[in-house]
């Protein structure tokens, strides 16, 4: 019998039922019914020393000398299988460029709104070597909890997140104000508040009581304007509320992820005044289509046999043109990113050096 291979996976990978961890570990388990897989920390400085014919997969971290990308240049790797979100926003993910042309595919977990634009955007090139990956979650992990959904023009809305600027919770706030006595509540972390949003803290999702709190609403929403495509999506299908996003969170074109627009909150309002309104037959409806969903896309089976897929191919797949032009600006993303643990500084080192001349 061959020897099983070894991967080297670099990504968070605590046992836990929310991202990133919950990639980490739904992935690697499944991997290592197939592989040797040692596990590594993304924000390491760790070098990793691997064995002729292993393979590196996993996620580089933002910082320059971290884990992932200290350690793809060895010539003893098999495969090099860089794999992480991917949204258009040049501050999160415009890193990459330094490394995509040293990797043999990138697998992008995103949906397809952001990848359907990629081959207009400043990461065109990266475009030959980039995979289209779904999210997924176990619907284990997040059970019905829905009996019925409440009464048209009763209906309530949760937000599940941070308050980060990609989230656009500004934008959440003004339509929340434009439909007085409807509820919308806030469920995460962050400074501050979410103006029209009753705050209610951090919940663990694993736990019942947590689950009997989510199921007091009929709706998800989010409104993220650089978002992949986030999992509390994929939860609020398994709970059974129906999820309602902008686009640029990353889900477009589904039936049952319904959308609003980003910048037009009057719009917005349209539709969420019509949810409201619409009979319980058809938002049981896109529950029952979300739960065959879940089944059958946004599981760790098929994201796992995409990995395998690329773990087992013999293919490089080749990097575009790269334009001087947009060499630069994603050299200027970089360096300004408040992402990347080196960018600071060197902004910083070169302001200063500015200031020195004068």
């Amino acid at each position: 019998m061959a020897p099983r291979r070894t991967v080297h996976f670099v990504y968070p990978h605590s046992e836990r039922i929310s991202a990133p961890d919950s990639i980490g570990w739904q992935v690697g388990r499944r991997l290592e019914t197939s592989y040797d897989v040692v596990y590594h920390d993304w924000g390491s400085r760790e070098r990793i020393d691997p064995q002729s014919g292993d393979v590196l997969l996993g996620h580089a971290h933002p910082g320059a000398g971290t884990c992932f990308r200290a350690s793809m240049m060895s010539p003893r790797w098999r495969r090099k299988v860089l794999m992480s979100p991917f949204n258009g926003d040049l501050s999160q993910v415009g890193f990459i460029d330094r490394i995509i042309p040293h990797v043999d595919v990138y697998l992008a977990i995103t949906g397809p709104y952001w990848f359907d634009l990629v081959d207009r955007s400043a990461f065109a090139h990266w475009l030959p070597k980039m995979v289209r990956v779904d999210m997924a979650i176990d619907p284990a992990d997040y059970p019905p909890v829905k009996a019925t959904f409440n009464r048209p023009g009763d209906r309530s809305f949760v937000y599940v997140g941070h308050s980060g600027w990609q989230k656009n919770t500004g934008y959440l706030s003004e339509i929340a104000g434009s439909m007085p006595g409807v509820r919308f509540d806030w469920v995460g972390s962050g400074d501050g508040e979410i103006a029209g949003f009753n705050r209610r803290g951090s919940m663990d999702f694993s736990l019942a009581e947590s689950r009997r709190a989510i199921a007091e609403f009929d709706f998800l929403i989010t409104a993220g304007l650089f978002d992949a495509n986030p999992t509390t999506v994929l939860e609020a299908m398994g709970w059974g509320l129906v999820p309602v996003c902008t686009p640029q969170s990353g889900y477009d074109g589904n039936p049952g992820i319904l959308n609003i627009p980003a910048g037009d909150a009057a719009g917005a309002v349209a539709i969420l005044e019509g949810l409201n309104r619409v009979g319980e037959a058809h938002l049981s409806a896109i529950e029952e289509f979300n739960r065959a969903q879940l089944k059958d896309r946004f599981n760790w089976e098929r994201f796992t046999a995409q990995v395998v897929q690329e773990i087992e191919s013999e293919a490089t797949r080749p990097i575009g043109h790269e334009p001087i032009g947009r060499q630069l600006v994603l050299r200027w993303s970089e360096l300004t990113s408040p992402y990347s643990q080196l960018g600071a500084s060197r902004l910083g080192r070169g302001l200063s050096r500015l200031r020195g001349q004068r």
